[in-house]
């Protein structure tokens, strides 16, 4: 008895050392499909109910639709082994869907017969799954000119960052000539080297920290007006999570790294520790007034809860995605369209929903965390050619 009972216990330990814990981090090997299509046994996540919510879905999608109809966008395609045409199609022919359909059973047959779906590779490239969490825009305390209160600066694209036609940095234009690299967070704060061009004075290193995490901010002045800046670009180099490095250093205890959390440490760290943290992440981020709601890395309006962030090198534009999730999970199970992208945002295993403006939507998007499946949808036959480009 007591030799069977050990043998249970070797067998599950060695079960247990066998899991793999998901490293949503994890680039994917060279030349591997970052979309891997669904077979005819494989099982469909359920569409149906998301016809009943159309009319939420129509502003993201005709914004997916404006971006992909637009010429420039042509030069992101093909992706992922996506052309220009059938995205665009297959955009086109869901919005018809979403008119044209009975009911959700009848919206729901439509996709399966019309639409191939794919799932994303994923952390460990073979479907593993994927880490959704939010992001939004803050609305935070600041002045458009500096003084004892305000000194933490949000800055402009400076004309010496060197971008291809694709929006990726290829260097730098620094006094010295042509450098691949643009300066890291910390040389560039140290140096002063971007004196002038300060858009915005904000009152907390961690109000910068949170804007530049979300790449957009409204920034309430002294007199209740809103000064709306939106992502204008980045330094190129690699982002380093806050959260992750206090959780590594035990600084905060592992699993419990949140925006609240993270204010509760800053606002008694010495400042110099707190200077050394923040610098860690090499990533810096740039801004530019904007005049309505934020936009994403597509330069269309993002729509609470039906953008997503996802990794642009790897998937394509504007496209209709579906996330599942734990049927208990409020922000899961729902058509999006991947219309932006983030620093922490570069791999397979990793996507970002947009919740909205305010401080409530900072509260639900800072506990938004959850695993499950990333789809893509497309037709499944080739589209005949699309007139409407602008």
């Amino acid at each position: 008895m007591k030799r069977a009972l050990l043998a249970t216990l070797l067998l599950g330990l060695v079960a247990n050392a066998c899991k793999t814990t998901p490293d949503y981090g994890n680039p994917l090997d060279e030349g591997a499909p970052a979309l891997l299509p669904l077979g005819p046994t494989d099982k469909l996540p359920d569409f149906s109910q998301q016809w009943k919510q159309r009319d939420q879905l129509l502003p993201a999608l005709e914004n997916s639709l404006a971006w992909t109809r637009r010429e420039h966008a042509r030069q992101f395609f093909p992706i992922a082994g996506i052309d220009h045409g059938r995205a665009l199609a297959s955009l086109e022919r869901f919005h018809e869907l979403l008119s044209a359909s009975y009911g959700p059973d009848d919206f729901q047959e439509s996709i399966e017969k019309e639409f191939q779906v794919y799932k994303s590779a994923g952390w460990n490239g073979r479907g593993g799954g994927v880490l959704f969490t939010a992001y939004c825009t803050p609305i935070l305390r600041g002045s458009l000119q500096p003084d004892e209160e305000f000194r933490y600066p949000l800055f402009s694209l400076p004309p010496d960052l060197v971008k291809g036609r694709d929006g990726g940095v290829l260097g730098w234009d620094s006094p010295r000539g042509r450098l691949p690299q643009y300066p890291a967070r910390g040389a560039i704060e140290a140096s002063g080297m971007l004196a002038g061009r300060e858009l915005v004075w904000l009152a907390d290193p961690i109000d910068a920290y949170v804007a530049h995490v979300n790449g957009s901010a409204f920034v309430e002045l002294a007199d209740g007006t809103l000064f709306r800046v939106g992502y204008a670009g980045k330094n190129g180099r690699p982002y380093t999570s806050l959260g992750k490095e206090l959780e590594s250093d035990g600084v905060i205890p592992r699993g419990k790294a949140s925006l609240r959390t993270i204010r509760a440490w800053a606002a008694t760290a010495p400042p110099e520790v707190l200077r050394d943290y923040l610098g860690r992440n090499q990533s810096f981020v740039f801004f530019a007034p904007i005049e309505d709601n934020p936009h994403g890395s597509l330069d269309v309006e993002v729509t609470s809860g039906r953008s997503l962030a996802t990794d642009k090198a790897l998937f394509p534009r504007g496209a209709l995605v579906f996330a599942a999730g734990p049927s208990e999970e409020p922000t899961g199970n729902r058509f999006l369209f991947d219309q932006d992208t983030g620093s922490a945002i570069r791999t397979a295993g990793r996507a970002d929903l947009y919740l909205g403006i305010g401080a409530e939507s900072e509260e639900i998007a800072g506990n938004t965390k959850f695993e499950g499946q990333l789809y893509y949808l497309f037709l499944k036959s080739e589209p005949d050619p699309v007139d409407g480009l602008e």
